[in-house]
C-alpha cells in the first residue's frame, strides 16, 4: 500500500483509518496495489512534482490535529482532485491539511475510490466515501474533540464536484447503511469548492442538480479561474443556483489560474491567494471561534 506518511510535511503523525468496516459498497473487482503515478516528465506545479496516487481500493482518512493551543475544534474533511482517475493527494490533499492545521482547524484528507468505477456516474464511489467520512468524523466528535457543528468538507476539481455533491445530497446516502455510522448524519457544515468540475451542463451556465440546491444546503466558498480549462461556468451556475435558495455563498473568480494549482503561491497569480481569503470568510462565519 502506498505509503501516506512519506508524502507529507507536516510534523503531527495523523491518525489513519478505513472508513469502511469490510469491503467498500459495489465493490466487485479487486485493482493493482495502490502507486503513486507521477512520471519524471509529468508537469511541476509551481516548481515542484506532485504526487499522482492511483488505485485506491480501500478508502481511508488521515487525520491531522493543529497544535492544542492553536485548536478550534472546527474540522475539514479534503477531497483531491485528479478527475476521478488519480488522487493529487500531496498537492490538493495533505498541502491542505497542513494550511487548516495553522489556521486551528483539523484537517483530514479523504483517500477515496479511484479510478472511478461507474463510467455512466463517475463520481459515485467518491461520494458514497463522502458521504460516509462526514458520519464517521461527526460520530468520533467527542473522541477527537471536534465540534459536531462545524464539520466542513473541501474539493479540488473532481474533488470539488464529490464536495459539492455531499453537500447537496444531504441526507440522501448513495450506498445502503453499513453500521450504525451511518445512523448520524451526513450533511456537511459548510463547503469549501475550489475549480470544482461536473456541474454545468456541456458548457452551459446551468447547474446540472440544480434540483438539489436548497434553503437547507450549507454555505459555500468557492474559487475558480476564467482561464480554467474545467469552466469556470461549474462555479457561477452553483453560485447562481444558492443564490436562489437563499444560501450564504462567496465567489471569487479571477481573470487567470488556469487549473490544479493547490495551495502553492504563485507571485504573479494573485488567485494561489485564496487561502487568505477563505481563512477570512471562515472567521467571519464564526467557524474559527475557540471554544
Amino acid at each position: 500500500m502506498f505509503g501516506i506518511m512519506a508524502t507529507t510535511s507536516l510534523a503531527a503523525t495523523p491518525t489513519i483509518l478505513n472508513i469502511w468496516p469490510g469491503k467498500p459498497p459495489g465493490e466487485t473487482k479487486e485493482l493493482p496495489a495502490e502507486v503513486d503515478l507521477t512520471k519524471d516528465t509529468d508537469k511541476l506545479i509551481a516548481g515542484k512534482r506532485i504526487i499522482k496516487l492511483g488505485n485506491v481500493s480501500t478508502p481511508q482518512i488521515a487525520v491531522y490535529k493543529p497544535e492544542k493551543s492553536k485548536d478550534t475544534g472546527a474540522s475539514v474533511i479534503i477531497c483531491p482532485g485528479g478527475g476521478h482517475h488519480i488522487l493529487a493527494y500531496d498537492l490538493e490533499g495533505t498541502e491542505v491539511a497542513e494550511w487548516l492545521n495553522t489556521i486551528g482547524v483539523t484537517g483530514i484528507v479523504l483517500k477515496y475510490r479511484v479510478p472511478f468505477r461507474d463510467p455512466e456516474k463517475r463520481w459515485g464511489a467518491a461520494v458514497a466515501d463522502a458521504q460516509r467520512t462526514v458520519s464517521l468524523v461527526r460520530s468520533k466528535a467527542a473522541e477527537w474533540s471536534l465540534d459536531p457543528k462545524r464539520i466542513g468538507i473541501c474539493g479540488f476539481s473532481a474533488g470539488g464536484e464529490t464536495a459539492g455533491l455531499t453537500s447537496l445530497f444531504l441526507e440522501e446516502r448513495q450506498y445502503t447503511a453499513a453500521d450504525d455510522v451511518d445512523k448520524v448524519s451526513c450533511k456537511p457544515d459548510f463547503a469549501i469548492l475550489i475549480y470544482p468540475g461536473g456541474f454545468d451542463t456541456k458548457g452551459q451556465a446551468q447547474i446540472r442538480v440544480k434540483d438539489k440546491v436548497t434553503k437547507d444546503t450549507p454555505p459555500m466558498f468557492l474559487i475558480h479561474a476564467i482561464d480554467d480549462p474545467v469552466t469556470a461556468n461549474n462555479s457561477l451556475a452553483l453560485a447562481v443556483e444558492l443564490k436562489k435558495a437563499g444560501v450564504s455563498t462567496e465567489l471569487h473568480i479571477y481573470d487567470a489560474g488556469g487549473h490544479g494549482y493547490g495551495l502553492r503561491l504563485v507571485n504573479t497569480l494573485p488567485i494561489t491567494t485564496w487561502p487568505k481569503r477563505c481563512e477570512e470568510w471562515m472567521q467571519r462565519r464564526g467557524l474559527l471561534k475557540r471554544p
